[in-house]
Order: structure tokens, then C-alpha cells, then sequence
């Protein structure tokens, strides 16, 4: 393929210098990559290049005829926390990278054609086709690097995509990809430099040094581990709802019933409501005593009513009062994993059903957490609590499977805290009670685990149950909140 320099004669109809200059960069980008070309105009094609490596108005694309299957590198959450706990423990160095212009590296094999950007017509070819953002342009990106990545030894795991493991000899490195963010740690300078090296050599980079800013979260890393946080993005979301100056309140939610999805008279602007309820979901990336109300003020977001958008205001307010809290991964011993199980049975005053809620530690890091509505209606606050159970356990078998992947086995078995006894009995007796024989068979799967020797489901007094934090709202919350590893931010990075 051939590309000219950038037509110092080429029209433009918007006089934004700014998206002229983001504009031009996105162009020599791909002049740079040769994935540019002008090719007349096929008949009967569809407009929007061949077997081309970039970025298109994408939006204008069939599916099953301008492309097929779609795909994102984006790794979770819980195996970004997962890694960062292992290099907190084992003191490893942290590296971030970002990959300039990722989707140009795609190889696509599809034929594409679409018309010229806005501002960027050649006027010596007004109706050639060019091109420029597809559907299939991750799909395109994940493949080039996960094949060269496999090249320098690194697996991708079974459980994450888009984690990448190294190990060879006595070295051991992971890779997290998101779209084109990479986090890169290893078990010695030397290699993690060596791996850093060989991805320049390969794709355009830049090397941002250590880790401090990712996906919206402030990482600050100290003697006693990481600190993540997300204040600015809190900050930003108080001042697009209007409540930058409002009052505090100590806790998410109140502890009256759960509010009816018919409750009071529809809000003026549901859009509005739905906007903010969705970037809240963003915040439980780092706040784990966000995680319930946020589930309650979801629940709504088809039919906000009044009541609804005064709980959303509450949430708001006790954010604005903890705006400097994150999420704190210590330095500590690896070796266990225990979980917290907890269900409000028959919560819901509409349909009935219970609320899950659990926390799981992986040593004395809160790692996973999770509030959500159950699919089915319970019988009986055993049934609810053993669904519960059989939710955080799932939970737990991919978590020991990652950990397996990462080079760092369990021997220990997962133990399950669990403050009903009835749901303590079923999950170890093997006898089907009346009470349980209507349960689904995979509810079941609990107890293979659990005369397999991999999971322990032990007793646990309410008192210090820090799953119920996650199932209804507590008058003592600050005293679970301490539990869940959520801390003010660090004095010598408060101002920034």
C-alpha cells in the first residue's frame, strides 16, 4: 500500500483547530502504518480497503455482511485487583503502557470500503473510497497481540483473555490488556525491562513508567501496598449531578424497607437519573460500600420515580462525604482465600425475591464482591442463603482456577462464612431435606465441592457477617466499611 504526506490543500468544513490538529495525527497515523489508500469507488459496494490494519464510522455496518463476530480486550476488574495483590506480596515492580493508535495493528479479513473523514477529502479524488473505525477493529487488535505476545512466551489464560502470563525459569511476569492499556509487572527488573523492550519493538508505545493512573483510578503505591482510588471521577460525577456543595450523610442507603418499583410519581427526566446511575456503577470498581446502593438505585433505572431519585441523591451525599476513600491492597501473606455470604431473603416488596451478597479475601485483601437480586423466589431464608452460598462459591472455583493459571495454588481450602446454620447443614449433608428437593441440581454443586475438601462452609455470627452490608442498609456501617480494606487516602497524595 502507498500513502502521500498529508494534501497541504485538503478542504475542510470545520474550523475547530484542535480537531484539526487530533484529526491530522489520527491521518499520519495511519500513513505511518500504510493502512491508507484511495481506491475507486467498487459498484454495489458498500461504503464505509483490503485486509487493512486500523481504526472507520463504524456505525453504518451490517452485521453478517460487514462483519462478523466482535470482541474487546477487556480484562476484569477482579484480575486487575488479583495482580496487583501479588505484586504488593512479593514487592515486584509495576509497569503501565499505552499502545499509540492500537487498532491500526489489527489485521482485518474482511474487505472494507468507506468514505473519506469529514475535512480530509482529497479533492483530486472527491469520490474515492478510503478509510477510517470498525466493528471488528479490537477483534482485529486482540489477535495481532496475543499472537506476538505467545511469541515471547507469555499464555493467555483460560480465565481471562486478556491476562497473559510469562513463566519461564525462574521468571514470572503478567500482562493485563485493556483496549490499548497495559499494565505490565515480573518477578525481576531485568526481565520486566527485557519484555518492555521486545513490545517496543514491535508496536508504537509509550512508556508511562510506573503505575499511578489506569482506566479512571488513582494507584498509589507505598511500603504497605497499593491504594486505589477514584476520587477525581467521583468528584466530576458530584459536579455533572449538581451536588458538588451538598451535605454529607454517613451512610449509602437508610434502613427502612426496600423501596417499590411503584412508589410515588414518575421524575421529569429519567435520562438524567440513568446517566448517573450508570457512572455510579463505574465507582464500585474501588468501592466496595458503594456496591449495594448502587445495585438499589439500578434497579429502577427502566421507571425512575421520585423515591428512587432520592435515593440516588443519598448515595451522592455519602459520596461527597467520603470522596478521599479507595480501596487498599496490603503486602501480606497470599495464602488463603475466604469469603463472607449473606442474602436478605424475600427483600423485594414487588417480586419477592432475595438479595445475594458476598465479599471474598484473598489473604487480607478484599479482592471480589458482589450485590445482586436473585433470579428466582426462595421458600425459606435457608434456600436464600444457601443460593447466596452457591453464588460467592462460584465465585471462589474460577478464583482458585486463576490463581492456579497465575503460578500461586491454593493448598488450603476456600472457607465460606455464612451466618444460617440451615444453609450450613445443607451445603454439607448429602441427604435431600423436604425443605430442598425443589432446589435446582447446579445449586447442589456446593456440596461436591465441598466433600472434594476445596471449600469449608462455616457458621459466622451476624454480628460479624460483613457480607450484610451488601444486602440492606445498616445504621453501623463505618464499622463494616474498615473491614472491607476501604481507607482514606494517603496524607502525602490527599491533594492530588
Amino acid at each position: 500500500m502507498t500513502a502521500s504526506p498529508i494534501p497541504a490543500n485538503y478542504r475542510s468544513g470545520l474550523s475547530d483547530p484542535n480537531w484539526r490538529a487530533a484529526m491530522a495525527e489520527e491521518y499520519q497515523a495511519l500513513v505511518d502504518n500504510g493502512t491508507w489508500q484511495l481506491v475507486p469507488r467498487p459498484p454495489g459496494a458498500n461504503i464505509f480497503k483490503h485486509k487493512a490494519r486500523w481504526v472507520v464510522r463504524g456505525f453504518s455496518q451490517q452485521h453478517g455482511i460487514d462483519y462478523d463476530e466482535t470482541f474487546s480486550p477487556v480484562v476484569k476488574p477482579l484480575s486487575i485487583r488479583t495482580v496487583l495483590s501479588i505484586a504488593a506480596s512479593r514487592s515486584w515492580l509495576v509497569r503501565q503502557l499505552d499502545v499509540k493508535n492500537a487498532f491500526l495493528h489489527g489485521h482485518l479479513e474482511e474487505t472494507v470500503y468507506c468514505q473519506q473523514p469529514p475535512g480530509f477529502v482529497d479533492p483530486a479524488a472527491p469520490d474515492h473510497c478510503s478509510l477510517y473505525g470498525l466493528k471488528q477493529a479490537p477483534r482485529a487488535w486482540y489477535q495481532r497481540f496475543a499472537t506476538f505476545v505467545r511469541q515471547l512466551g507469555f499464555a493467555s489464560t483460560t480465565s481471562d483473555v486478556s491476562l497473559f502470563v510469562y513463566n519461564e525459569g525462574d521468571g514470572l511476569a503478567y500482562l493485563l490488556l485493556y483496549v490499548d492499556d497495559i499494565i505490565l509487572t515480573a518477578s525481576s527488573p531485568a526481565l520486566l525491562q527485557r519484555l518492555i523492550d521486545r513490545l517496543h519493538s514491535e508496536f508504537a508505545m509509550k512508556d508511562l513508567g510506573d503505575l499511578h493512573h489506569f482506566l479512571n483510578i488513582s494507584v498509589t503505591r507505598s511500603s504497605d501496598g497499593f491504594f486505589l482510588s477514584q476520587r477525581q471521577y467521583a468528584a466530576e460525577l458530584l459536579q455533572r449531578a449538581g451536588m458538588s456543595e451538598c451535605h454529607s450523610t454517613a451512610t449509602p442507603v437508610d434502613t427502612r424497607q426496600k423501596r417499590s418499583a411503584t412508589d410515588g410519581p414518575p421524575i421529569a427526566d429519567p435520562s438524567e437519573y440513568r446517566c448517573i446511575a450508570g457512572a455510579l456503577q463505574y465507582l464500585t470498581l474501588t468501592r466496595p460500600d458503594l456496591a449495594y446502593a448502587v445495585q438499589q438505585v439500578c434497579l429502577f433505572m427502566h421507571d425512575p420515580r421520585e423515591p428512587h431519585l432520592a435515593l440516588l441523591k443519598r448515595t451522592l451525599r455519602y459520596l461527597k462525604g467520603t470522596l478521599s476513600a479507595g480501596l487498599h491492597l496490603g503486602v501480606g501473606s497470599l495464602q488463603s482465600l475466604t469469603a463472607y455470604s449473606d442474602a436478605d431473603w424475600a427483600g423485594c416488596p414487588d417480586s419477592r425475591r432475595s438479595t445475594s451478597g458476598y465479599y471474598v479475601y484473598l489473604g487480607d485483601n478484599l479482592i471480589s464482591w458482589a450485590s445482586k437480586r436473585q433470579t428466582t423466589v426462595s421458600r425459606s431464608s435457608a434456600e436464600a442463603e444457601y443460593r447466596a452460598v452457591a453464588h460467592v462459591v462460584a465465585e471462589c472455583c474460577w478464583l482458585r482456577q486463576l490463581l492456579q493459571e497465575l503460578h500461586l495454588p491454593l493448598e488450603k481450602a476456600t472457607v465460606v462464612f455464612c451466618d444460617n446454620v440451615s444453609a450450613v447443614y445443607m451445603a454439607a449433608n448429602p441427604v435431600h431435606h423436604r425443605c430442598t428437593k425443589h432446589i435446582e441440581i447446579d445449586i447442589h454443586f456446593v456440596r461436591e465441592k465441598v466433600a472434594l475438601g476445596e471449600v469449608r462452609v462455616l457458621h459466622v455470627p451476624s454480628s460479624q457477617q460483613f457480607a450484610d452490608i451488601m444486602t440492606k442498609g445498616l445504621p453501623s456501617f463505618t464499622d463494616f466499611r474498615s473491614s472491607l480494606g476501604v481507607r482514606n487516602v494517603p496524607p502525602a497524595t490527599a491533594e492530588g
